[in-house]
């Protein structure tokens, strides 16, 4: 009999990666989500070393006809970037002027996410800490490409890629974007992100809005098992 999922659930994902990280300067660290399905994993490394939670606005663009395959990503700043899946867009006969069109495409919705999860409250500055970047798996990889390409620009001193499960072949595309990888489960032949959990629903707004607001009364306060160094 084959073994069953690693990952009960996003919260048990989140458990199990915040074993595994690092010792961490709480004062100099925040834990980046790629909304919607990141966030519950990244909240429980939040409530376990007492960090800032912050959000990665990235979205995945899909393949004409096929928005399911990911043929690239946009992520919001002050310089929109476009990451593009090469091998996807050769396949699908796509050009880059093409893809970057349907990525600004997207950047209302982007604006839209932001406006309803943070409210007005202001955003960590993410120059010269440690980055967490945390996502509940990735497939092609290229959503978290284009965040990590915009997070290079922010001044961080460091950047961490956490994720519960993903393809090998992926992860050795993120060498070089990022400081350090961090990844529990390789699935090699890679069926999908879902099949590593045995629950696996969709995240809503409501569930990023009220994790961003218990995150925030994480920090400030006592640190564990010595792994966080004040």
């Amino acid at each position: 009999m084959s073994p069953g999922p690693p990952f009960v659930d996003r919260t048990d994902a989140g458990n199990q990666l915040a074993a595994a990280l690092p010792a961490l300067d709480r004062d100099s660290t925040v834990v980046l989500a790629l909304p919607r399905g990141g966030v519950p994993v990244a909240e429980e490394i939040c409530k376990a070393y007492h960090l800032p939670l912050d959000l990665v606005f990235v979205r995945k663009i899909g393949v004409p006809g096929q928005p399911e395959v990911a043929i690239g990503a946009i992520v919001d700043g002050e310089d929109p970037k476009v990451v593009v899946n090469d091998r996807v867009a050769r396949s699908a006969g796509v050009t880059f002027a093409r893809i970057k069109e349907m990525g600004h495409a997207l950047l209302p919705e982007i604006e839209r996410r932001r406006a309803l999860y943070f409210q007005g409250r202001q955003r960590h500055d993410l120059k010269g800490k440690t980055l967490i970047v945390v996502d509940d798996g990735v497939a092609t990889g290229a959503t978290l490409r284009a965040s990590l390409l915009g997070l290079r620009q922010s001044g961080a001193a460091r950047i961490i890629v956490a994720l519960p499960t993903a393809p090998p072949d992926v992860l050795a595309s993120f060498e070089g974007a990022a400081d350090q990888i961090i990844c529990l489960h390789q699935q090699s032949p890679f069926c999908s992100v879902g099949a590593a959990y045995r629950s696996f629903p969709q995240t809503s707004d409501v569930e990023v809005m009220h994790a961003l607001q218990r995150c925030a009364g994480f920090v400030g306060s006592v640190a564990v098992e010595g792994k966080v160094v004040r």
